[in-house]
């Protein structure tokens, strides 16, 4: 099916999550996106966890590109990916900053090898800023931003997310830095460098904390959102606004008189009113306060296990997950498009196997023959 960004290339050179992430929703997109991997592929290829042979973690990142593997240590390498780069519309990494300018592929060099190039780059801390230097994984964003500090019970108890939530967020960025790039280069006809980090990710999600505090010296203005306990479960109720708030506590107290003047659900605020709360659905059920709630046009939640999301049918009404043929697990569950288009719907294929369209990619762009693609191979630059 047609994407919104056919006949864009991406040259991908990430790997682990937060840049190959932006790559599949590129892929997604409709763009062609040929991921660049050192010989045998790259390493999260054998990130746990495994099923059957294939990494999920892999799968569901690098699924619906295309996989070449490259030794862009040798120099014969780096002339094949330079050779590349003229059909490219955009490069995606997410090295360490000072790496793609070691390789002679830096943003001032790919601008000689194609003038309008959008370089995309992906790194803990950002293209300059005192902690450039420095690698970094998504806890690190969650912690050097304060994040921590505020999904723990109670507030001030750092708390990791089980998810890789900034990464995440970092693949959201780079994607939307990419999309306005395209657009200024149809306008203009000029490339340029798009720099997004994780720190800069995480620090987006605490912007209220960090504004209230630089304004009034004090901690506040955001902090954790637990849950109510019930019978057999828990739930989360977002009773946002005074008069929403006030028909929860009616019905949580049977006072159709009681106001929710100064209600918060949030930590640190455990005055009578929200105690009411939690009394009322440790003495109910979950199905019997979703359902009561919701009739009172009151936003409220399951808070689901796993297992439990997996069956939810709106995931699967909305292809959040799609099932897959693949090489080494026969077939997986993969993401599916987050973006829903009407008219550019896009397009979601499997994962590729490591090198699987060396031969393709170098054979359209660079009209290499069978005997020059075997002596790339024997000489172990491709594979």
């Amino acid at each position: 099916m047609s994407g919104s960004l056919d006949g864009v290339r991406v040259l991908e050179l990430a790997r682990y999550q937060a840049g190959p992430r932006g790559g599949m929703i590129l892929s997604d997109l409709g763009a062609e996106v040929i991921k660049i991997e050192k010989l045998g592929g790259e390493e999260t290829r054998k990130s746990e966890p495994m099923v059957r042979g294939q990494s999920v973690y892999f799968s569901v990142y690098n699924r619906g590109k295309k996989s070449m593997c490259l030794d862009m240590r040798t120099e014969r390498g780096k002339e094949i990916f330079a050779a590349m780069v003229p059909s490219a519309d955009i490069v995606l990494q997410n090295f360490r900053p000072g790496v793609m300018e070691k390789m002679g592929f830096g943003y001032d060099d790919l601008c000689k090898l194609k003038r309008d190039i959008i370089l995309v780059s992906v790194s803990g801390f950002g293209q300059y800023g005192p902690y450039r230097e420095r690698p970094a994984f998504d806890p690190l964003g969650q912690a050097m931003s304060g994040l921590m500090t505020l999904t723990g019970a109670p507030v001030g108890t750092p708390l990791g997310a089980a998810t890789s939530l900034v990464d995440r967020y970092t693949s959201l960025h780079a994607t939307i830095g990419t999309l306005a790039a395209l657009r200024h280069r149809d306008r203009t006809g000029e490339g340029q460098l798009v720099d997004c980090c994780l720190l800069d990710s995480a620090f987006t999600m605490v912007e209220i904390p960090l504004s209230y505090y630089l304004a009034t010296g004090q901690e506040g203005g955001e902090g954790g959102r637990p849950p109510y306990k019930a019978k057999d479960g828990h739930v989360v109720i977002s009773a946002s606004g005074r008069e929403m708030a006030s028909r929860l506590i009616r019905i949580a107290t049977g006072d159709e008189n009681a106001s929710a003047a100064g209600f918060t659900s949030r930590v640190g605020h455990a005055d009578e009113r929200k105690l009411a709360v939690a009394k009322w659905c440790a003495e109910n059920t979950v199905d019997h306060i979703v359902s009561t709630l919701l009739a009172a046009e009151i936003p409220v939640a399951p808070v689901k296990t796993i297992p439990q999301a997996a069956e939810d049918p709106h995931l699967w009404e909305r292809e959040m997950l799609v099932k897959m043929p693949d090489a080494l697990a026969g077939e997986m569950h993969l993401p599916g498009a987050t973006i829903k288009m009407s008219k550019t719907p896009g397009r979601v294929a499997p994962v590729p196997t490591p090198g699987q369209h060396t031969d393709e990619v170098l054979s359209a762009l660079l009209g290499y023959d069978r005997a020059t693609l075997q002596q790339l191979r024997d000489s172990k630059v491709i594979g």
